[in-house]
């Protein structure tokens, strides 16, 4: 079994949530977070900001031949989502029997991801469900 590094544990809050940034100056928000404004530059104030986790579907597309870690879920569906805070983040959808189309609403949702070894530390990552 692989041993996580201290980041991880330094990170869990923003893994089990969704937390970005804003600036306090323009109010730009930005996922991932940033240290530095891109329109205040070094003269904005950034502040961590936890997002709502609701959005809405930008677009997306159905993945059928999958990467190796992910051969065993095939299909699934991968999601441009517009936040509602503003910015636009990449996600799995989770099937819930609902038909994914553009414009629908969704929320973050906390799932496996992957897992080291068959003892090993499980990876949690935000996916997306329809509403």
């Amino acid at each position: 079994m692989e041993n996580a590094p201290a980041g991880s544990w330094r990170k869990q809050d923003a893994t089990y949530n969704m937390t970005g940034s804003k600036c306090e100056k323009c109010g730009t928000m930005y996922f991932p977070p940033r240290i530095i404004c891109r329109n205040c530059g070094r003269d904005g104030k950034i502040k961590e900001h936890k997002f709502s986790g609701e959005g809405s579907v930008y677009s997306y597309t159905v993945i059928r031949v999958p990467p190796h870690d992910f051969r065993n879920v095939a299909p699934y569906t991968v999601a441009v989502i517009k936040t509602n805070e503003g910015p636009m983040v990449e996600g799995h959808i989770v099937d819930n029997g609902k038909k994914v189309e553009i414009g629908a609403k969704v929320r973050i949702v906390l799932r496996r991801m992957t897992v080291d070894g068959e003892e090993g530390l499980i990876h949690y990552h935000y996916k997306f469900e329809l509403v």
